[in-house]
């Protein structure tokens, strides 16, 4: 038997799109001789569709879609994902389910039992877990279809206490399938081909996974689509951060033509790039827009999404503002001008003097006897908040925010300043990162120039400003949030580790003082295991590691 497998990239409720990329690519996979095309997890409506289920009218939508899309499936079967009611009373209204459709009907529904709530993950606010499991049959081929997290309760501490396919292979399955909407970090990759891997091993079955590609808003999936053989070996990758359809040739228990092969290794710097690439491109295309605008600093940070966003929506549409200050260096100007030249960007150059200059003269009488302190430095990047909204406003743009993680973690940034923006580009990723991102930018030629990546960083809002007046080096402050944030370490287990008291104390009040400022931030693209937003929700009130 031929199977097909879909990975796509589709727009939540967008069910005129996600309906004709089915259906086009059910008679692609026909014409390629599959007898059964395979797509993703809740593939009808976009995943994660959140409080969207809560409408009648979309679940409505959804079955119309499926209606729609069985039509088409004439001389080919397919496997589509979309939510479907629970008839029952008692339990959640909904199930996430899978179609198995043959012949232009549904011949089987096939429902999520392991609800993941962690993380990013919310299913269990609207669906109800399976209880019952049955193999599908199709052309002498026994199915045992899951929905992605059905395999993920195979480690040494299970978070779920049953296994779907500890049911489905005692129905003497041919062949496993499972259909994902797994989202990207630069570590999950590894961690999902291991879990896919031990299930081949464990049920000595050959197993096809699907997950989908594009980003919803912060969160980005993927792709990379995976085949293995009945021992667990991989025998096939599909490629990552983008749209493929590839058919394979069930025979014998294991896809013909393949041998094993080892997983094709990427740096996470490299995945990190092409996520926020895909990222911002997703944003814009599925919003409507077409035009960004940012704040160009001379800085690595600014400089760093310009090139991102070049790369993403092409240079014509990114248009960058430098806003210096009086305090504004000349080299900073001539960095971000020459970042400018190497992209072809636009660029407007705005100074703020004159406005900072104004802010001071109508708080003169209140600030009568007070000395300049962060109240004017937070002035200057108020201004350039409002000059790069102003250019939103007038010409359509899409205002870009640039605050990496390291800034967002312990404040480091000014509320309707610096912090706004319509996505957050790099708000999840360190600033040690950033630099070995530049130098990935800049592996082919030079385009971010040196001296923006060599030099102190500054906020240059006072003389003689460099972050390292207000924070402690970047390497050491970096370790200190990871250990926090991504492996949720308490302060007395990061102080065991060596690090210095005094130090993680004020690093760890820092993180947990700016929690009010992250809850006004924009969406952050998400690229590693823990992001700042949906994905890590903390009191703003509260004591504990205060």
């Amino acid at each position: 038997m031929k199977i097909a497998l879909a990975q796509l990239n589709y727009h939540i409720g967008n069910f005129e799109y996600n309906t004709k990329k089915i259906i086009d690519h059910i008679a692609l996979a026909k014409a390629g001789g599959a007898d059964l095309v395979v797509f993703a997890e809740l593939a009808v409506c976009g995943y994660p569709p959140r409080d969207f289920l809560e409408f009648e009218e979309f679940i409505a939508l959804c079955e119309d879609a499926a209606k729609e899309i069985a039509s088409h499936c004439k001389g080919i079967a397919c496997i589509i994902g979309l939510p479907v009611k629970n008839e029952a009373v008692a339990g959640k209204d909904l199930y996430n389910a899978a179609y198995f459709i043959e012949e232009g009907e549904v011949k089987a529904t096939v429902k999520k039992a392991l609800l993941p709530n962690y993380d990013i993950f919310d299913e269990y606010r609207y669906f109800e877990p399976a209880t019952a499991f049955e193999c599908i049959d199709f052309k002498g081929t026994r199915i045992a279809l899951t929905i992605c997290e059905d395999l993920w309760n195979i480690n040494n501490n299970p978070l779920y206490i049953s296994n779907p396919m500890d049911v489905l292979i005692t129905q003497n399955p041919d062949v496993m399938i499972n259909i994902a909407a797994s989202p990207f970090s630069y570590e999950h990759d590894d961690a999902r081909m291991v879990v896919l891997s031990d299930n081949a091993k464990k049920y000595k079955l050959p197993l096809l996974y699907v997950n989908q590609v594009g980003a919803q808003t912060e969160i980005i999936f993927d792709g990379g689509s995976l085949a293995y053989n009945n021992e667990g070996q991989l025998l096939d990758e599909m490629p990552y951060f983008k749209e493929h359809l590839k058919t394979y040739t069930l025979a014998n228990g294991t896809f013909e033509g393949y041998a094993p092969v080892a997983h094709a290794e990427s740096s996470d710097i490299a995945q990190i790039h092409d996520a926020l690439v895909l990222g911002i491109k997703d944003y814009f295309g599925k919003s409507g827009f077409s035009k960004a605008v940012l704040g160009l600093s001379g800085g690595i940070d600014s400089a760093i999404v310009c090139a991102l966003a070049c790369r993403a929506l092409g240079p014509e549409n990114v248009m960058a503002v430098l806003m210096p200050s009086k305090y504004s260096s000349d080299h900073s100007i001539r960095d971000a001008l020459d970042l400018v030249e190497n992209f072809g960007c636009k660029h407007e150059i705005i100074a703020i003097k004159e406005a900072a200059d104004a802010f001071d003269s109508m708080l003169a009488h209140a600030f009568e006897g007070l000395s300049f302190n962060l109240t004017e430095e937070n002035i200057q990047a108020r201004s350039r908040g409002i000059v790069v909204m102003a250019m939103s406003n007038k010409f359509g743009y899409i205002l870009l925010n640039t605050s990496n993680k390291s800034e967002c973690a312990v404040g480091y940034g000014t509320l309707y300043g610096d912090m706004c923006g319509a996505i957050g580009v790099i708000g999840d990723v360190y600033k040690t990162q950033i630099y070995q991102l530049a130098h990935y930018i800049n592996k082919d030629c030079e385009v971010i120039p040196e001296n923006t990546i060599v030099k102190p960083p500054s906020a240059e809002l006072r003389p003689g400003q460099k972050d390292s007046d207000s924070l402690p080096d970047y390497d050491t402050l970096d370790a200190i949030l990871y250990q926090f944030i991504e492996l949720k370490k308490s302060s007395a287990a990061i102080i065991a580790q060596g690090y210095d008291e005094a130090i993680v104390k004020r690093i760890l009040k820092l993180v947990n003082g700016a929690e009010f400022k992250r809850y006004q931030t924009p969406p952050i693209l998400r690229v590693s295991p823990k992001a700042f937003g949906m994905g890590r929700r903390m009191p703003i009130v509260g004591k504990y590691l205060a």
